[in-house]
């Protein structure tokens, strides 16, 4: 984990997933950056803004009972508690359950959320059910694999482990950026240049787009534009 500014946060938070995938490639200076989720999630708030914070891992199992004794059980989930409580805000719960992709039982509900919340956590993106959707908390988005009414026999299984989230590798500090496309990892060296990376991609893509809106646009006016578009993607 690291420190953010407040200012780079804020200005994460302004912009969609899919634009900081493309503003990570132009920084690298090639396409192919690979750390992203491969399935559609299910967004509990379509309306929610992006989420950018550090990864806080952990590891549920719902398909089967815990072999272990409820205490220790118990214990688990509580030191589970604490290791979101401690990490490194702003922070998002990636909760990988281990029976995936026949997840069975919703670690994640209205008190679920809402505890981890409270402990100041800004969202989670589990791969596996959220339920309660009428009641879960505001401000507090929920990227996951399904949604199903049973919490079935979900218990905590580890914390602070490595985790894949629908095929995105995480581990505990990742910085995460989220929004209803699905979620990826800002790899650190690109971080400090990831907003002038973001300025390119938008300008570019403005200069196709007021063209293409244009009254006359045509098949030439695409191709000189478009050329210049390509150039910028492609480092």
């Amino acid at each position: 984990g690291g420190k953010m500014d407040d200012a780079l946060f804020e200005f994460l938070r302004s912009v969609d997933t899919p634009t900081v995938c493309n503003a990570i490639e132009t920084a690298q200076g090639k396409r192919g950056f690979s750390a992203f989720t491969r399935r559609p999630v299910i967004v509990a708030d379509p309306d929610a803004r992006p989420i950018v914070g550090f990864a806080s891992t952990g590891k549920v199992a719902s398909k089967f009972p815990s072999p272990e004794t409820p205490e220790s059980v118990r214990e688990r989930r509580l030191g589970y508690y604490r290791h979101m409580a401690t990490s490194p805000k702003p922070a998002i719960a990636v909760i990988e359950d281990i029976d995936y992709p026949e997840c069975l039982g919703a670690f994640w509900g209205e008190v679920n959320a809402t505890v981890h919340k409270g402990l100041g956590l800004s969202g989670a993106i589990p791969n596996g059910l959220v339920r309660d959707l009428g009641s879960l908390p505001a401000d507090f988005p929920i990227l996951a694999g399904s949604v199903g009414p049973s919490r079935a026999f979900v218990h905590v299984t580890g914390f602070g482990m490595p985790v894949e989230i629908f095929g995105m590798p995480g581990k505990q500090g990742d910085l995460i950026h989220a929004d209803q496309h699905g979620a990826l990892v800002i790899p650190p060296d690109v971080v400090s240049v990831l907003r002038e990376a973001v300025r390119t991609v938008l300008e570019a893509e403005k200069v196709v787009l007021e063209t293409a809106r244009k009254p006359d646009f045509d098949i030439d006016m695409l191709v000189d534009v478009w050329t210049r578009f390509e150039d910028t993607r492609n480092g």
